[in-house]
């Protein structure tokens, strides 16, 4: 059996059961609570794909500018615009506590 933390395939990530199949042992096979992508484009077409046909709420930020830059359409419902800015916010308030401990 393969023991692995990542990357999985999307199926592995979310489904115990493809992950048991392909004996994929790994402490967060079919358990994942968030997703990363490669790239803008591969997150919008996976964000959009679970919004529209699984009926998932998404956030959407893009890391590793000088802060969080919060990503919505004009798509997108009231609870995923508001998610988005609480992800922005928890990642912000997040940076600041690093910040005060390396300052320290």
């Amino acid at each position: 059996m393969a023991c692995s933390t990542g990357p999985l395939a999307l199926d592995n990530a979310i489904d115990l059961g493809a992950a048991q199949i392909k004996k994929i042992t790994s402490p967060v096979a079919g358990l994942a609570d968030i997703l990363v992508v490669p790239d803008l484009e591969a997150g919008n077409m996976l964000a959009k794909s679970l919004s529209f046909m699984a009926e998932a709420d998404a956030a959407g930020i893009v890391l590793g500018a000088r802060v969080p830059i919060i990503l919505t359409s004009r798509a997108d419902s009231v609870e995923t615009r508001l998610a988005s800015c609480a992800v922005a916010a928890l990642v912000a308030q997040a940076r600041r506590e690093d910040l005060k401990k390396a300052v320290a």
